[in-house]
């Protein structure tokens, strides 16, 4: 487990065991556009398999962000937020940065997300629309959990 410390009391930690899951549930399931409705069991099972970080001002989670991945060659980032309260301070920017220094996750040769509004945040770290977009396929049932 590793933290980060970062400017005016914020931390970033990739420890499961500090997370505030009752947070993290009602932001994804509250205020999120991609999770809207998720119920609480799925959020608990969603962080039991995947590698988890949050962002904290002293005791508070403040964000989140998680990365599903095989640990070899692939890597999912999703669900990545900062409280409402907290934005503007380059926290999301800390946290992609600390999510892509895991060292579990160096050697993999593509990543993923999906993004409907912070293109420019990922960006800056590399990422790019799909080379070959006509060979991505999904499947997609956003009222799953309505």
């Amino acid at each position: 487990m590793s933290t980060h410390p970062l400017s005016d009391g914020y931390t970033i930690s990739d420890d499961p065991a500090r997370l505030d899951l009752d947070r993290v549930h009602a932001f994804l399931s509250q205020e999120s556009y991609w999770a809207l409705g998720i119920p609480r069991e799925i959020v608990e099972r969603t962080v039991r398999h995947s590698l988890t970080w949050g962002v904290y001002r002293g005791a508070e989670q403040v964000g989140f962000g998680r990365v599903i991945s095989d640990k070899a060659t692939f890597a999912y980032l999703c669900d990545v937020y900062i409280d409402a309260a907290h934005r503007g301070r380059g926290l999301s920017k800390a946290l992609v940065a600390a999510i892509l220094a895991h060292p579990d996750l160096q050697s993999l040769r593509r990543w993923m997300l999906v993004t409907a509004d912070a293109h420019q945040l990922y960006e800056q770290f590399g990422f790019t629309a799909p080379q070959h977009p006509e060979r991505y396929m999904e499947i997609h049932r956003p009222e799953i959990y309505r």
